[in-house]
């Protein structure tokens, strides 16, 4: 589904995380692959592309009309909604932020969210969020609950290296939102999203497991163990697993060994390598990057791809692509014939990056 330079359809993903990332620029760095990146807006046509794959009968992907599911019934049930029969659920997970979830505007909706539910939910049957303000979580539950759909939801806390306010504001968020809608979509609690690239990258460091690094894993376990003890205390019915988020590289050995799962973020783009061959860097990177040394740790925590996906376009003309890896719709469409049928085959737990174009994140809905 072209997707490129109106943000139409399926399409553009941005890297942005928060109003605060896009403030600055970061370095980025996946294996060996060091560099001062540019933040960029890309392409995932999602969905409808690789439903061609699953079933013959779902190969119209033409144009950028609005999803069928878009629009519940004139019964005002939320739960009783038109399916778009080109979709099926073909990933394993999606990231999702809801449309307008930055402070301080705030100008997310319940009605916008169940639409995006009713949507997800032909795609997959998990969705990892990022942060919590904006009322979110609740959103999100709010929304499996009026659609009645199978969804499981890692929720997450945005942590912030140099003021703890934000990371109490969302925890006690989350709390609420979990007192009032109970434990049986959530299937994990993130404590910090890209913490420690970010920590480290603003001290000019990039070793993981340095004496920096030991700094920032600190303030991140402290979280962490606070969130904890908050889900223990509340006397929930079921454990929720407790977890971090963080580029590939940039897993601190003491922050996995207090965790019950990672998420790692995993671009195959900006390791220069072709379309063709990202399915193949992006699985070999996450096993002997994050899953082999993962398992040699006395908690074991269970790994997840946070992110992966492929641009078709760079909101930068300097950035068009990274060495062999041009941004292009051609690629993304490479890229989700390979390495989705290939991770559900193998059985890699990922989230796909992302659900849909986030211009919002650079102008902000209001």
């Amino acid at each position: 589904m072209p997707a490129e330079s109106n943000y139409q359809g399926l399409g553009q993903y941005s890297m942005e995380k928060s109003e605060a990332r896009r403030k600055r620029s970061k370095y980025i760095v996946i294996g060996s692959v060091i560099g001062l990146l540019v933040l960029i807006a890309a392409g995932v046509a999602i969905g409808i592309t690789v439903s061609k794959n699953n079933k013959s009968s779902g190969s119209s992907s033409s144009g950028s009309s609005k999803p069928v599911s878009d629009d519940t019934t004139s019964s005002g049930d939320p739960s009783n909604f038109k399916k778009d029969p080109r979709l099926y659920k073909s990933f394993y997970g999606m990231a999702y932020t809801p449309e307008g979830s930055l402070l301080p505007q705030c100008g997310n909706s319940l009605e916008n969210v169940i639409k995006d539910i009713q949507l997800l939910s032909q795609l997959t049957t998990r969705v990892r969020l990022y942060g919590a303000d904006c009322n979110q979580t609740a959103l999100v539950l709010e929304a499996i609950k009026q659609t009645k759909v199978d969804m499981e939801v890692f929720v997450g806390n945005y942590v912030v290296p140099t003021d703890n306010a934000p990371y109490i504001r969302q925890r006690d968020t989350i709390k609420k939102a979990i007192e009032t809608y109970g434990t049986d979509h959530i299937g994990g609690v993130t404590v910090g999203n890209e913490f420690m690239l970010n920590y480290l990258t603003e001290r000019g460091a990039i070793d993981a497991n340095g004496p920096i690094a030991a700094e920032g894993a600190q303030i991140l376990i402290a979280n962490i163990q606070d969130t904890r003890s908050m889900l223990a205390g509340m006397n929930l019915k079921k454990t929720i697993p407790v977890g971090n988020s963080d580029a590939g590289s940039f897993f601190n050995k003491e922050v996995l060994g207090a965790i019950d799962y990672g998420l790692s973020n995993v671009h195959a783009w900006f390791a220069n390598t072709t379309a063709e061959g990202a399915a193949e860097w992006v699985t070999t990177f996450f096993e002997e990057t994050n899953v082999q040394p993962a398992a040699l740790l006395p908690n074991k925590p269970k790994m997840y791809i946070a992110e992966t996906g492929w641009p078709t376009k760079s909101s930068d003309l300097g950035n068009a692509n990274n060495g062999a890896a041009d941004a292009s719709i051609a690629g993304l469409q490479t890229f989700l014939d390979t390495f989705v049928c290939q991770a559900n085959k193998n059985g890699i737990p990922y989230f796909y990056f992302e659900f849909f174009d986030e211009e919002w994140k650079v102008r902000p809905v209001l």
